[in-house]
């Protein structure tokens, strides 16, 4: 598998990368372990976490996942050479009261704190793409619409948040920052302080992109293209919606083996469960089977083959599951089947958004 640079960095990453959020809950240790050996085995080289995972996030389950990438790099000498590794700092408080006993506010001395926590239970000395989670001043996350200035609240600057991740880079944690679930303007001024104030350069962004939610294409996507900086594109099956698995009973969760929607009630009050998600979903699903294609198939080439994609993070909780999406790289859709989902978007718009 070919690799592409993640922005002006001199970091070198496969177009698919493993994200890890299932491995704590959903997948076990020596599960998880055979999963990051199967993907090295199968060209990916590009591997993301985060201090917060596993997902769904809970108190008792708080860093596993780095802790069990960690113990995976311990027990095979020369891996960690083999892979880029990314992982993120998460932002203020979202009613987890665990993370840096909830604060409202991530701090320089906060960025400090948990990047030496993640570097110890990776059990490395190096972050390759430190990134931070989510923004930590006010804005329209994780399905809100709209931005109110009214819950603006003093928190710690871009400035300052850039000035801590450089102290990181200059001490030799951390090769590269990044960011997710950003907006355009925030993308730009991190670019624009970095850039005034010779601070590190935001080499990429970590930001939803699937058939059920490309608000990206209305103006983070020329952002990205005007800086220079890549787009990580997150839940390409908009946790699992558009695999086709919830078509028939929807998120029921007496239905055997149907995943995150199905098992944690909790995950089901979140923008990927709404009515209107699941009924583009379906819609998009059909459209991929009119094709010959299955929906897996056809939503994961969606975010492989487009230009604004640098890499597309596949989470996965089993081997066959691995399988499947590195094969759905050979796909190609056809400039008919384009513009039949450019049709479904114009009619669905983005429902998870």
């Amino acid at each position: 598998m070919q690799t592409t640079p993640l922005g002006h960095s001199d970091l070198q990453v496969t177009p698919i990368c493993l994200g890890t959020m299932t491995f704590g809950e959903q997948v076990d240790r020596i599960e998880a372990h055979r999963i990051l050996d199967h993907a090295l085995e199968r060209g990916v080289n590009f591997i993301d976490t985060a201090e917060m995972y596993p997902v769904p996030a809970r108190r008792e389950t708080y860093g596993a996942t780095e802790t069990i990438v960690g113990q995976w790099f311990a027990s095979r000498p020369g891996v960690r050479q083999r892979v880029v590794l990314a992982t993120k700092v998460a932002g203020p408080s979202r009613n987890m009261d665990w993370i840096r006993n909830g604060s409202a506010n991530l701090t320089p001395a906060e960025i400090v704190q948990a990047c030496d926590a993640s570097l110890a239970r990776l059990q490395t000395d190096v972050i390759d793409l430190y990134q931070i989670h989510w923004p930590n001043r006010n804005g329209p996350w994780f399905g809100a619409l709209y931005f109110d200035p009214a819950k603006d609240t003093a928190c710690t600057s871009i400035d300052e948040q850039l000035q801590a991740l450089a102290g990181l880079v200059r001490s030799g944690k951390v090769r590269h920052v990044g960011l997710s679930n950003e907006t355009p303007w925030g993308l730009c001024e991190f670019v624009r302080l970095a850039e005034q104030h010779g601070l590190p350069r935001v080499v990429s962004v970590q930001n939803p992109y699937a058939l059920v939610n490309r608000a990206l294409d209305n103006g983070l996507d020329e952002a990205l293209y005007r800086t220079g900086v890549s787009l990580l594109a997150y839940s390409p099956l908009g946790f699992g919606t558009l695999s086709g698995k919830y078509d028939a009973a929807g998120f029921d969760e007496q239905q055997p083996g149907l995943g995150r929607m199905a098992l944690f009630a909790g995950m089901r009050q979140q923008r990927w469960a709404r009515p209107e998600t699941l009924a583009a979903a379906r819609e998009y699903n059909a459209l991929a089977r009119e094709h010959g294609l299955t929906p897996t198939q056809m939503a994961l080439a969606f975010c492989f083959r487009s230009w604004r994609v640098a890499s597309t993070l596949i989470g996965v909780t089993s081997l066959a599951q691995l399988d499947e999406d590195l094969a759905a790289w050979d796909t190609q859709l056809s400039p008919e089947l384009l513009a039949a989902i450019d049709a479904v978007r114009w009619q669905r718009r983005d429902p998870a958004q």
